[in-house]
């Protein structure tokens, strides 16, 4: 696997985070969709990684920078056919290094509360992720939980 900093504009990534928005937007309540477009990754404040196995788009992650030691992790997500396989773990591994060379001192992220979330919230909490009060622009949610963790 091969995980490098995608500059979106591959049909590959462009169909895969489409993908990603259509699944969150049908299995999340209105007010509680947070997940980015491919507009919203294309901003100066974010860096988005994309996992490749030979040619094919197995994963994908990015960072939303919200001050100078505080950034967003977002817009995680795994090929279903790759679900268990460790493409998200080893592709977290990699934010965690890229974040801490940045600068960054803490990392956060908003997931789902429901469910069908509990397999990010069990890789978020393995990598050493904690739940915690919204940050940035988030509000209490019961649909979102919010987890942080120092760098």
């Amino acid at each position: 696997m091969d995980i490098a900093v995608d500059d979106l504009t591959g049909p590959e990534i462009a169909r895969f985070l489409e993908e990603h928005v259509r699944q969150m937007r049908s299995i999340t309540p209105e007010g509680s969709k947070h997940a980015l477009d491919l507009d919203g990754l294309r901003n100066a404040d974010t860096t988005v990684w994309s996992v490749w196995d030979g040619h094919t788009l197995v994963g994908c992650g990015a960072i939303k920078r919200l001050d100078a030691a505080h950034a967003e992790l977002k817009s995680m997500r795994t090929r279903a056919s790759r679900t268990g396989s460790g493409v998200a773990s080893r592709l977290l591994e990699h934010i965690i290094a890229e974040a801490r060379g940045m600068g960054y001192a803490r990392l956060s992220l908003e997931t789902g509360s429901s469910a069908f979330f509990l397999p990010a919230r069990r890789l978020y909490e393995k990598f050493g992720f904690r739940e915690c009060v919204p940050f940035a622009a988030y509000r209490p949610d019961p649909n979102s939980t919010f987890m942080t963790r120092e760098l």
